[in-house]
């Protein structure tokens, strides 16, 4: 059963040094998160699809001191 392995593979790293297990917690953490190529591409995707937005006029471009203005004025309400 994968519980009871899983259960006994922890045991078992519980039980290394604190640099190996903190090695190894860095390996796995990396390997749940996406690679950059996968980030890029998603950033890229984003951008394209904005700057269709913006040419094919669904949305407006609005001035970042607009923004901050707006920003400032509910933060003061």
């Amino acid at each position: 059963m994968v519980d009871r392995n899983a259960e006994a593979l922890a045991e078992q790293i519980l039980a290394w040094p604190v640099t190996e297990r903190a090695r190894l917690a860095s390996l796995l953490l990396a390997s749940m998160e996406p690679s950059e190529s996968d980030v890029d591409a998603a950033w890229d995707a984003e951008i394209v699809g904005r700057a269709a937005e913006l040419d094919e006029g669904q949305v407006r471009a609005v001035s970042a001191a607009d923004v901050f203005a707006e920003l400032d004025r509910r933060l003061r309400a």
